[in-house]
Protein backbone atom coordinates (compact mmCIF):
# COMPACT_ATOMS: atom_id res chain seq x y z
CA UNK A 1 0.00 0.00 0.00
CA UNK A 2 1.49 3.36 -0.97
CA UNK A 3 -0.90 5.67 0.92
CA UNK A 4 -2.09 5.44 4.51
CA UNK A 5 -4.40 7.58 6.65
CA UNK A 6 -4.15 8.47 10.32
CA UNK A 7 -6.63 10.18 12.63
CA UNK A 8 -5.86 12.26 15.71
CA UNK A 9 -7.93 13.81 18.48
CA UNK A 10 -6.92 15.78 21.53
CA UNK A 11 -8.50 17.89 24.28
CA UNK A 12 -7.09 20.21 26.94
CA UNK A 13 -8.63 22.27 29.71
CA UNK A 14 -8.59 26.07 29.53
CA UNK A 15 -7.01 27.91 32.44
CA UNK A 16 -6.25 31.52 33.34
CA UNK A 17 -2.57 32.32 33.59
CA UNK A 18 -1.56 30.04 30.71
CA UNK A 19 -0.54 31.14 27.22
CA UNK A 20 -2.78 29.93 24.40
CA UNK A 21 -0.61 28.07 21.91
CA UNK A 22 -2.34 26.69 18.81
CA UNK A 23 -0.70 25.45 15.64
CA UNK A 24 2.66 26.47 17.04
CA UNK A 25 1.61 30.10 17.49
CA UNK A 26 0.88 32.23 20.54
CA UNK A 27 -2.72 33.44 20.21
CA UNK A 28 -3.66 36.43 22.38
CA UNK A 29 -6.26 35.25 24.91
CA UNK A 30 -7.28 35.67 28.53
CA UNK A 31 -6.90 31.89 29.01
CA UNK A 32 -4.59 29.19 27.74
CA UNK A 33 -4.57 25.42 27.54
CA UNK A 34 -3.41 23.34 30.48
CA UNK A 35 -1.08 20.41 29.91
CA UNK A 36 2.29 18.87 30.67
CA UNK A 37 3.77 20.38 27.50
CA UNK A 38 2.68 23.69 25.97
CA UNK A 39 -0.73 21.96 25.52
CA UNK A 40 -1.04 22.82 21.81
CA UNK A 41 -4.18 20.79 21.21
CA UNK A 42 -3.94 21.27 17.43
CA UNK A 43 -0.36 20.05 17.09
CA UNK A 44 -1.12 17.16 19.46
CA UNK A 45 -4.02 15.99 17.26
CA UNK A 46 -1.83 16.32 14.17
CA UNK A 47 0.99 14.39 15.87
CA UNK A 48 -1.43 11.57 16.72
CA UNK A 49 -2.69 11.53 13.12
CA UNK A 50 0.87 11.35 11.77
CA UNK A 51 1.75 8.51 14.15
CA UNK A 52 -1.56 6.74 13.57
CA UNK A 53 -1.06 6.57 9.81
CA UNK A 54 1.74 4.04 10.39
CA UNK A 55 0.39 2.46 13.59
CA UNK A 56 3.21 4.02 15.64
CA UNK A 57 1.13 4.59 18.75
CA UNK A 58 0.22 8.01 20.04
CA UNK A 59 1.77 11.16 21.46
CA UNK A 60 1.37 9.91 25.04
CA UNK A 61 3.39 6.77 24.31
CA UNK A 62 6.15 8.72 22.57
CA UNK A 63 6.22 11.63 25.04
CA UNK A 64 4.68 10.48 28.35
CA UNK A 65 3.43 13.17 30.71
CA UNK A 66 5.17 11.30 33.52
CA UNK A 67 8.56 12.24 32.02
CA UNK A 68 9.88 15.58 33.28
CA UNK A 69 11.84 15.96 30.02
CA UNK A 70 8.60 16.93 28.27
CA UNK A 71 7.44 19.47 30.89
CA UNK A 72 6.49 22.68 29.02
CA UNK A 73 7.83 21.15 25.79
CA UNK A 74 7.25 22.91 22.48
CA UNK A 75 4.68 20.75 20.67
CA UNK A 76 6.32 21.63 17.36
CA UNK A 77 9.38 19.73 18.53
CA UNK A 78 7.18 16.78 19.51
CA UNK A 79 5.63 16.78 16.03
CA UNK A 80 9.08 16.88 14.41
CA UNK A 81 10.10 13.85 16.50
CA UNK A 82 7.06 11.91 15.32
CA UNK A 83 7.76 12.96 11.74
CA UNK A 84 11.33 11.65 12.04
CA UNK A 85 9.92 8.20 12.87
CA UNK A 86 7.72 8.37 9.76
CA UNK A 87 10.72 9.34 7.61
CA UNK A 88 12.83 6.53 9.09
CA UNK A 89 10.26 4.06 7.78
CA UNK A 90 10.40 5.53 4.26
CA UNK A 91 7.20 7.58 4.34
CA UNK A 92 6.38 11.27 4.12
CA UNK A 93 3.33 13.35 4.93
CA UNK A 94 0.97 13.85 2.01
CA UNK A 95 -1.51 16.24 3.60
CA UNK A 96 -3.16 17.30 6.86
CA UNK A 97 -6.77 18.31 7.45
CA UNK A 98 -7.46 19.58 10.98
CA UNK A 99 -10.21 21.29 12.92
CA UNK A 100 -9.94 23.18 16.22
CA UNK A 101 -13.08 23.46 18.36
CA UNK A 102 -12.94 26.51 20.64
CA UNK A 103 -15.51 29.13 21.59
CA UNK A 104 -13.11 32.07 21.97
CA UNK A 105 -10.96 33.72 20.77
CA UNK A 106 -11.90 33.72 17.11
CA UNK A 107 -9.17 31.92 15.21
CA UNK A 108 -9.86 33.00 11.61
CA UNK A 109 -7.25 35.81 11.76
CA UNK A 110 -4.59 33.22 12.70
CA UNK A 111 -5.46 30.30 10.41
CA UNK A 112 -3.11 31.16 7.53
CA UNK A 113 -0.15 31.63 9.88
CA UNK A 114 -0.97 28.29 11.57
CA UNK A 115 -1.03 26.58 8.19
CA UNK A 116 2.37 28.05 7.31
CA UNK A 117 3.86 27.03 10.67
CA UNK A 118 2.53 23.47 10.45
CA UNK A 119 3.67 23.13 6.83
CA UNK A 120 7.15 24.25 7.89
CA UNK A 121 7.27 21.71 10.71
CA UNK A 122 6.21 18.91 8.36
CA UNK A 123 8.31 19.97 5.37
CA UNK A 124 5.31 20.23 3.05
CA UNK A 125 3.78 23.14 1.17
CA UNK A 126 1.06 25.13 2.89
CA UNK A 127 -1.50 23.96 0.34
CA UNK A 128 -1.09 20.48 1.85
CA UNK A 129 -2.24 21.75 5.28
CA UNK A 130 -5.84 22.61 6.02
CA UNK A 131 -6.75 24.15 9.38
CA UNK A 132 -10.33 25.01 10.21
CA UNK A 133 -11.91 26.41 13.36
CA UNK A 134 -15.39 26.08 14.74
CA UNK A 135 -17.30 26.45 18.00
CA UNK A 136 -19.54 23.92 19.70
CA UNK A 137 -22.45 26.38 19.80
CA UNK A 138 -22.10 26.79 23.58
CA UNK A 139 -22.70 23.06 24.21
CA UNK A 140 -20.50 20.68 26.17
CA UNK A 141 -17.09 21.37 27.73
CA UNK A 142 -15.98 23.48 24.77
CA UNK A 143 -19.21 25.46 24.78
CA UNK A 144 -18.90 26.30 28.47
CA UNK A 145 -15.28 27.37 27.84
CA UNK A 146 -13.82 24.62 30.03
CA UNK A 147 -11.57 23.36 27.26
CA UNK A 148 -10.73 22.99 23.60
CA UNK A 149 -10.58 20.06 21.23
CA UNK A 150 -8.90 19.34 17.93
CA UNK A 151 -9.29 16.67 15.26
CA UNK A 152 -6.84 15.86 12.49
CA UNK A 153 -6.49 13.52 9.55
CA UNK A 154 -3.14 12.85 7.90
CA UNK A 155 -2.19 10.97 4.78
CA UNK A 156 1.31 9.59 4.43
CA UNK A 157 2.79 8.36 1.18
CA UNK A 158 5.67 5.98 0.60
CA UNK A 159 8.85 7.71 -0.59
Amino acid sequence: MSVRVGFGYDVHRLQKGRRLILGGLHIPSEVGLLGHSDADVLLHAITDAVLGALALGDIGALYPDTDAAWKDADSGELLKGALAKVHELGWQVGNIDATVVLERPKLRPHIDAMRERIAGLLGVSSDAVSVKATTSEQMGFVGTREGAAAYAVCTVVRN
